[in-house]
């Protein structure tokens, strides 16, 4: 079982800031953590705090911290398709994954935070665009990282040419993790594209067991086999609350559901104690599993 980190909250004062997101990095990658992961957005999530609250750019700051780290995977959960060119974004993606020794992941989805998208002019077409775009995008990748360097003419995407030189270091390319448990486009996607899939743990097993069979079902349409795809879910640690007994007895939950990758939201991250825990009394226990 993989467990893996997720930084939510940027609010050291800058001038520290660049220094303790290295501390949760160089412990994350040296007690085990499997990835360390970052949202892509630019205002806050006002679910959890203030728009107006620190964000850091994702591409950004992936490349800060895979040069202070040697083995731990990284990636966003996940970009907005609507954020940036896909031309662009392959090439960051690759870009971050040759530095890095072969260690990104490509999560993708279809965008959601209509402030932040409005607030600084990346525009917020329909849903129904947004999934369009999705899925142009994802083709755009799989040509991007193939031999293929021909056009690419889509509804909303025209490419001249998609040379991408160098490769990734993964071949034959970044895993790409498609976040959202959409049944009807989402998990098709994954499917068809993806190569992982990523549920929240507030879901109850009924509904979690509910959206694998339905990436199964996906799966089986296409001839793909269901165990290609890797089965992540994303849930939130506070320290304060949860015990490490009490986080193995999640993990193992979540295991015993079919889910083999548990990235921990950690608001209190910058706090290295709770790391130091996960990493001594939580990984250990359950990588067996």
């Amino acid at each position: 079982m993989r467990i893996s980190l997720q930084i939510p909250f940027f609010n050291p004062s800058p001038d520290q800031l660049g220094s303790k997101l290295a501390d949760v990095a160089r412990l994350a990658d040296e007690g085990g953590f499997y990835s360390l992961w970052l949202m892509d957005h630019f205002f806050q999530m006002e679910m959890i705090g203030r728009s107006e609250d620190p964000m850091l750019e994702g591409y950004t700051t992936l490349g800060y911290l895979a040069g202070l780290t040697k083995r731990i995977r990284l990636g966003t959960l996940v970009t907005g398709v609507i954020y940036r060119p896909p031309g662009l974004l392959v090439k960051e993606v690759t870009t971050l994954d040759v530095l890095s020794g072969g260690r990104m992941y490509f999560g993708i989805g279809a965008a959601w935070y209509e402030r932040e998208a409005l607030g600084l002019g990346f525009g917020f077409p329909p849903l129904k665009e947004r999934f369009e775009r999705l899925e142009e995008t994802l083709q755009i990748a799989h040509q991007m990282w193939s031999p293929n360097n021909g056009a690419y003419i889509g509804k909303h995407y025209q490419l001249a040419e998609t040379i991408c030189t160098p490769q990734p270091v993964q071949q034959p390319h970044p895993p790409i993790l498609i976040g959202g448990g959409g049944e009807k486009k989402t998990l098709k996607f994954i499917a068809q594209y993806g190569d992982a899939c990523n549920f929240f743990d507030r879901m109850d097993a009924e509904t979690m067991t509910h959206k694998l069979d339905v990436l199964r079902a996906h799966c089986d349409a296409i001839g793909r086999p269901f165990g290609e795809i890797e089965l992540t879910v994303l849930g939130t640690v506070m320290p304060s609350q949860d015990t490490a007994g009490e986080i193995v007895a999640r993990v193992q939950a979540l295991r015993a559901l079919g889910f083999t990758h548990v990235i921990f939201n950690m608001p209190h991250a910058y706090d290295l104690t709770p790391l130091q825990t996960i990493a001594e009394q939580v990984i250990p226990v359950v990588e067996g599993l």
